[in-house]
């Protein structure tokens, strides 16, 4: 039996920057269908690290390979194709529609590249994607009038119109309110059940943002790793509490997570 290529594979890496440590010997290994979420306080390093596993930087030490590339060894504009990279802080400006703001996915451009028009073929996947992340009745509405909700399942749609491998997700539910964030939540766990073979990485630092389908779990602090594995071994009281260097208490109903501060034994005589 042929083993799987790991989609992405970190040996031991630091990042460095003016002689302060970023991350800390880590090591991550995501095979094809696994949804990784990475948590952290903030200045943990999730950033630092989604920059390696999105090809934007190099590590200082230690070796990265994404879709069996080593960074430092290939064009990574070239790499970077391949991926589905989702930034919340898209610099659009101009009204385009939800439509036409997925497709500019095919040519990695914040604006329609008039010398590659997409084809009937595109224009029908864009459709789709729209579909599945719950945007149909908005397909025509331009940009400057999406909530935030909407413009980030927009660009989750469009991150997927190279068809990626990988999918990287930058703290998406950012600033939503509730029923934006189950929407997104929601949108994103149909759009892994319909893609068996696309993995991703999530990152954020609010159990409560983390869609049933996440698989695995790497927990950082101070650049360095807490734990890294299954999801269920991974997301515990004792593991977040240290992570977070706060006493929580994690609990799970429906495949989902929360947190709350664990309570505090009452002093003996006090009432």
């Amino acid at each position: 039996m042929t083993a799987v290529e790991p989609v992405l594979q970190a040996e031991a890496v630091d990042v460095v920057r003016d002689g302060r440590h970023l991350l800390r010997d880590i090591s991550l290994t995501i095979a094809p269908g696994e949804h990784w979420a990475v948590l952290g306080a903030n200045g943990a390093g999730k950033s630092t690290l989604l920059a390696l596993l999105g090809a934007v930087s190099h590590p200082t030490r230690g070796t990265v390979k994404v879709l069996g590339r080593q960074l430092g060894r290939v064009d990574i504009r070239e790499l970077r194709a391949h991926l589905g990279h989702v930034n919340p802080r898209h610099p659009l400006r101009s009204p385009l529609t939800v439509r036409e703001v997925v497709l500019t996915g095919l040519t990695n451009s914040i604006e329609p590249d008039r010398f590659h028009p997409p084809s009937p073929e595109q224009r029908a996947q864009a459709d789709s994607l729209i579909h599945t992340l719950g945007m149909t009745r908005r397909a025509d509405a331009p940009w400057t009038t999406l909530s935030q909700g909407e413009r980030g399942r927009t660009l989750i749609a469009r991150a997927l119109m190279p068809q990626p491998r990988l999918l990287l997700l930058d703290e998406p539910a950012t600033g939503l309110d509730l029923t934006a964030r189950e929407q997104l939540l929601t949108s994103l766990d149909d759009l892994r059940r319909l893609h068996p073979s696309l993995s991703s990485v999530l990152v954020t630092h609010h159990l409560e943002e983390l869609p049933t389908t996440t698989s695995h779990a790497l927990l950082l602090r101070d650049g360095a790793c807490v734990a890294s594995g299954p999801a269920p071994d991974v997301v515990t009281t004792d593991l977040i509490s240290a992570c977070f260097d706060h006493p929580v208490r994690i609990t799970r109903e429906e495949g989902r997570w929360a947190a709350r501060a664990a309570a505090r034994p009452v002093a003996s005589g006090v009432r």
